[in-house]
C-alpha cells in the first residue's frame, strides 16, 4: 500500500521520526445529576444520551456533481468546515460534506471503498495505524497521501468559576489508570476517589474527567502523550517497560471504568457544557475549544507549563501533537474539486501564519513545513492523473 508523505506525514518508522522532530519544535447537555449518578454507578459511557439522529447531506449536488466528503477527528472537523464553507462559497464547486466519527471511525469509512460516494478525505488527530493501512489495502485502497495541516494540544480543562488545577503527567496518571502500583511489585485497582488523595495541593473533590471514547484521536493521544510519560515518574513502571513493553503500554493506556473517567462521544462541545453545569468536573478537550469558549473555560497548567499558542508550537507544553488529513488518491478523478480543496485546506491564506485558520485556535506548522505541504497538496492532481 502507498502513504505518500508530505512532510510530516504517517509513514511507519521513517515519518514517527519525522512525527517526533515536528512536535518537539513545537443534542443534549448534561447536568450535574446525571454525571454525578453516571459516576457513582460506574458508567463511563454517555454518548447514547444524545438524542435525535443526525441525517447527512446528500453527497450529490442539485445539478449532479458529486460533492467531497469528509470523515474523522473532532478536534480537526472544526478546521475542516470551516476551509469546506469557504471552498464551497468562492469556487465552482459544492461544499464539501464533513462527518465528525473520531479518527478511529474515520479511519474505518474512509478504509471500505473507492468511489465519487465514498469518503475521499480523512481527517485525523494521529497518525494511521498498521491496521488501519491494511484495512484500506484489503479493500484497494492503495494510494494514500498524507498531509500535516498544523499542531494542536490536549488541555485539561474546568470551568471558569472552578479552582485553577496545576497537574503533573505523573498525578494525571494516578488519578485515571485503571491499575497504579501496590508498592509491592505489583498493582491494584485504582483506590483515588478524590484528587486530594493523590496530592494535598490538589483540590478536595471527586475525582470526575470527562473525555473522549477509544475510538477518539485526542484519547490516543492523551494515553500516549499524557499518561505514558506520567507512568514513568514511578519506578515500578520503569521497570515493567524494561521488561515487558507490551504490558507496560497496557497498564498505561488503560483507563478506569469505575465512574471516575466518563465518555462524552466525539463532542467536545458537549464538554464544554458539562464543565459549566458541573464545576467540580474536568474535560479532556483540543485547544481549539478552549480558545473558541475561552469566556466559559480555563485550563489546567501542566508540570508548571500553561497552556499557550506559543507553548503548543515549541512543543514546551506537554500535550502537544500535529494534525492531518489524509486523502484517496484514486477518488480524485471520480469527485470534482478535489484536489482544489486539499490545496485550499494548505495554503497560506488557509493555515499560513496571518490564516483564517487561525481564528479557529490553528497552531501553524514552520514555514519550510509548511512550504513543504503545499508542494506535496500541488503534485496530487498528477497523481491522481496516474491512478
Amino acid at each position: 500500500m502507498g502513504i505518500r508523505p508530505g512532510a510530516n506525514a504517517p509513514q511507519p518508522d521513517v515519518v514517527r521520526r519525522s512525527h517526533d522532530r515536528m512536535t518537539a519544535r513545537i443534542g443534549s447537555i448534561l447536568f450535574p445529576l446525571v454525571l454525578l449518578f453516571s459516576a457513582a454507578c460506574g458508567r463511563t459511557d454517555l454518548s447514547d444520551l444524545d438524542t435525535g439522529d443526525t441525517i447527512p447531506p446528500p453527497p450529490v449536488s442539485a445539478d449532479g456533481t458529486h460533492k467531497i466528503r469528509i470523515v474523522g477527528s473532532s478536534t480537526v472537523a472544526p478546521f475542516a468546515t470551516t476551509v469546506a464553507e469557504r471552498f464551497g462559497a468562492t469556487t465552482r464547486y459544492p461544499t464539501p460534506i464533513v462527518e465528525t466519527t473520531g479518527t478511529g471511525g474515520g479511519f474505518k469509512t474512509f478504509c471500505q471503498k473507492i468511489g465519487p460516494d465514498r469518503p475521499s478525505i480523512s481527517d485525523a488527530s494521529r497518525m494511521i495505524t498498521e491496521s488501519e493501512q491494511a484495512l484500506c489495502a484489503e479493500n484497494g485502497i492503495t494510494e494514500i497521501t498524507a498531509l500535516s495541516v498544523g499542531f494542536d494540544g490536549i488541555v485539561l480543562a474546568n470551568a471558569r468559576q472552578a479552582p485553577t488545577l496545576d497537574l503533573t503527567k505523573e498525578e494525571v496518571f494516578l488519578a485515571l489508570a485503571a491499575h497504579i502500583p501496590d508498592g509491592q511489585r505489583g498493582f491494584r485497582p485504582n483506590p483515588y476517589k478524590n484528587w486530594s488523595e493523590i496530592s494535598p495541593d490538589l483540590p478536595d473533590e471527586p475525582i470526575m474527567v470527562l473525555g473522549p471514547p477509544p475510538t477518539s484521536g485526542t484519547r490516543d493521544a492523551f494515553t500516549e502523550l499524557g499518561m505514558e510519560q506520567g507512568a514513568l515518574a514511578l519506578p515500578e513502571l520503569v521497570a515493567l517497560k524494561q521488561a515487558d513493553p507490551a504490558a507496560f503500554r497496557l497498564r498505561t493506556h488503560t483507563i478506569r471504568t469505575d465512574g471516575a473517567w466518563i465518555d462524552l462521544g466525539e463532542n467536545d462541545t458537549a464538554i464544554i457544557q458539562s464543565l459549566i453545569k458541573t464545576p467540580t468536573a474536568v474535560g479532556v478537550l483540543g485547544y481549539s475549544f478552549l480558545e473558541q469558549n475561552g469566556d466559559r473555560v480555563k485550563a489546567a497548567h501542566l508540570d508548571g507549563v500553561p497552556v499557550t499558542f506559543e507553548a503548543i508550537a515549541s512543543g514546551e507544553y506537554g500535550l502537544s501533537r500535529s494534525m492531518y488529513i489524509y486523502v484517496k488518491n484514486q477518488n480524485i478523478p471520480l469527485v470534482p474539486g478535489l484536489t482544489e480543496f486539499v490545496q485550499e485546506f494548505v495554503s497560506d491564506r488557509a493555515m499560513g501564519p496571518d490564516g483564517y485558520l487561525l481564528e479557529k485556535g490553528l497552531i501553524p506548522l514552520p514555514d519550510e513545513l509548511r512550504i513543504a505541504e503545499q508542494e506535496v497538496a500541488r503534485q496530487l492532481e498528477t497523481r491522481g492523473a496516474r491512478e
